[in-house]
């Protein structure tokens, strides 16, 4: 096998296909081989990880499914999911090839993800992750050992092109990646989250001034209507209910209150 400097000027642009796009082929070691559709372990995680890689990547940054890359003259595969830089390649035109691919396999499969991680390295992909869902594990690539490396499932993926840590658990435990995807979005400061934090902490301010005012007309010894209760208890607008309640302090009927 080639390494990634050496392959630098021999090799075809990633893009450069030696199969139909949208196909279900690949080209390994020059040899079309029929990738099958995904069975429903795969094929569910393998929707959340493109989730997961979704809210994680950062803007300059765009992540894909099943996108074919060309690791070789006699090579033609698609990662299970991939990251890799929004800017086009400067000489090409192009796709610029991709920093980070994702497999999702069984054990059984493992030594054939083994083959595709060292092909995409090798061409200069720099981080390659497998994760094995019948055992539940994630793992990442060694070409130093040419092996998988069990990686920690309390851990985190951290990488340039990511905006947040991405954790272990959400790759391969499901009831994990909504919280994940959330933590993600925060990180990258999402304005639609960002909007509802913000006016739920209005929301909330407003419900401990309307508290305090009840219970200060309580207090006070003024009797509210039902009416007038729910209407102290839905207002949302923190500066009435300012007025209101210094109102209360010194006023001798509820209506010199409201």
């Amino acid at each position: 096998m080639t390494s990634p400097v050496e392959a630098g000027s021999e090799l075809p642009p990633v893009d450069a296909r030696l199969v139909a796009p949208d196909s279900r082929y690949e080209i390994e070691d020059g040899r079309i081989r029929y990738v099958a559709p995904a069975d429903e372990p795969h094929g569910t995680r393998h929707f959340i990880l493109c989730a997961l890689l979704e809210a994680h990547v950062r803007e300059e940054y765009a992540g894909a499914c099943d996108m074919l890359t060309r690791t070789s003259k006699v090579d033609d595969m698609a990662p299970d999911a991939s990251v890799f830089p929004r800017a086009r390649d400067p000489e090409t035109g192009g796709r610029r090839l991709e920093e980070l691919a994702f497999e999702i396999v069984s054990t059984e499969a493992l030594s054939d993800a083994g083959r595709k991680a060292q092909k995409l390295m090798n061409r200069g992909v720099r981080r390659v992750f497998a994760v094995d869902v019948s055992r539940q594990r994630a793992l990442e690539w060694s070409t130093e050992l040419a092996s998988w490396r069990l990686l920690d499932p309390g851990g985190f993926i951290e990488d340039k092109t990511l905006a947040a840590a991405l954790p272990l658990e959400a790759l391969v435990h499901a009831a994990k990646a909504d919280d994940a995807i959330a933590r993600a979005l925060l990180a990258k400061h999402n304005p639609v989250l960002e909007g509802a934090l913000a006016q739920k902490q209005l929301q909330g301010r407003a419900e401990g001034k309307a508290e305090a005012l009840l219970r200060l007309l309580e207090k006070r010894g003024f009797i509210l209507s039902a009416e007038l209760r729910e209407r102290v208890s839905s207002c949302t607008d923190a500066e009435l209910l300012d007025r209101w309640f210094d109102r209360a302090v010194t006023a001798t009927t509820v209506d010199g209150v409201f």
